[in-house]
């Protein structure tokens, strides 16, 4: 049943980011932007680990959770160093996907010529 609820949820909040984009035209660039933003607001409001617990990888992989780790990493260190922990915690959960996204960024980019 977990593999159902991972694949409604998943596949709903990528159908909405489909339908947003179709529907007012934009690109993809501002649905990755608006998708950090509401996963970031989820979180805020703590709804997102309740998707998490009922969707499991459904709610993880889309980019609303880079949001959703953004503020709650954030969050957590702030609360233990107080106001620097705020950009400290953002960096310390997410550098490492950070990280490896530039490197496959700048692999794929060698590797591939892009078109015009």
């Amino acid at each position: 049943m977990v593999f159902i609820y991972a694949f409604l949820i998943g596949g709903l909040i990528c159908a909405i980011g489909q339908l947003i984009q179709d529907l007012f035209k934009l690109t993809p660039g501002h649905i990755t932007g608006i998708f950090v933003m509401l996963g970031t607001v989820l979180d805020f409001f703590n709804f997102y680990d309740k998707l998490i617990d009922f969707a499991e990888a459904g709610a993880l992989l889309p980019i609303t959770s880079f949001g959703h780790s953004l503020i709650h990493s954030s969050m957590e260190k702030a609360h233990e160093i107080g106001f620097l922990g705020l950009s400290k915690g953002m960096f310390f959960t997410t550098s490492d996907g950070i990280v490896w996204a530039i490197i496959l960024s700048v692999i794929i980019g060698l590797l591939f010529k892009p078109k015009g």
